[in-house]
């Protein structure tokens, strides 16, 4: 699999149902990124495998997913360290826990906690859950499923994400991003808006009519993903502007909004 099979909605539907059959046939599927054609310069790679489980994951709306590592859990300090405990659930991803993370460098692999962290971002916030565990144990999948406490369990926020959504906010690498105020992101994350012009500050990156966006907030954090109705040469000429003011700076206003509350997915809840 490379991340390109994801990136268009038709292939997509392929790869979710082409899992779900392989499943209901009670076979196991084993899923790796092909090496041979995915290349970083043309933006086909997933990156590591803990991004490409959760992706995985929320493909067929798994409600959990368990990492298995080097480590029995998320750490409450260096690992490495005596008395370092493992934490046993986190409720909520906030900055307290993207702050533990002491992942090693150096070393050929990709992963490392880090990776594990951003995994369990892009489960939870499709209201799903993740398990990080130890691999050396070789009763570890047996005592999850008997419900023992594990490792360490991340709790899903929110409610299940529709497909469609999944696939817009977890799926699709972004073509853009776009630097909203702090009005645009507490409406967007706080009140359920859909994005409108006045509230974009920064554009980057060169996307069309259709393309998924990111969106950030002043802080630089990615709150949401979307389906823009404008591309980013219009959108820097309406951006900052009231949507009564488009028709005189395009000649029409086709849309009144940037990205439409139904074709975006919040990947990131306020106070995070």
């Amino acid at each position: 699999m490379i991340a390109e099979d994801l990136e268009h909605r038709l292939r997509y539907l392929n790869a979710r149902n082409t899992l779900h059959a392989l499943l209901e046939l009670g076979a196991i599927p084993i899923i790796n990124e092909n090496d041979t054609v995915s290349v970083e310069e043309l933006h086909t790679t997933f990156g590591d495998n803990d991004r490409l489980a959760a992706i995985v994951a929320n493909l067929i709306q798994a409600p959990l997913l368990v990492l298995l590592s080097d480590v029995a859990g998320l750490c409450d300090g260096d690992p490495r360290l005596e008395g370092t405990k493992i934490i046993p659930t986190v409720e909520r991803l906030d900055r307290s826990i993207y702050d533990l993370v002491q992942d090693k460098t150096g070393g050929r692999g990709k992963g490392g906690m880090a990776s594990k962290l951003e995994a369990a971002r892009l489960c939870t916030s499709a209201g799903e859950n993740l398990i990080i565990a130890s691999g050396r144990d070789s009763d570890v999948l047996p005592k999850i499923l008997a419900g023992e406490p594990v490792g360490t369990l991340f709790l899903a926020q929110g409610q299940s994400l529709a497909a469609r959504k999944r696939w817009i906010g977890l799926s699709v690498k972004p073509r853009g991003r776009l630097m909203l105020d702090a009005g645009a992101r507490d409406a967007i994350q706080s009140k359920g808006r859909s994005l409108l012009a006045i509230g974009i500050v920064e554009i980057e990156g060169l996307f069309g009519r259709g393309d998924i966006v990111a969106l950030r907030g002043p802080d630089g954090i990615e709150i949401a993903r979307g389906l823009t109705n404008y591309g980013f040469e219009d959108l820097r000429r309406i951006k900052g502007l009231r949507t009564g003011q488009i028709a005189e700076v395009l000649g029409e206003c086709p849309y009144e909004e940037v990205i439409h509350r139904d074709n975006m997915a919040v990947t990131a809840l306020a106070g995070d």
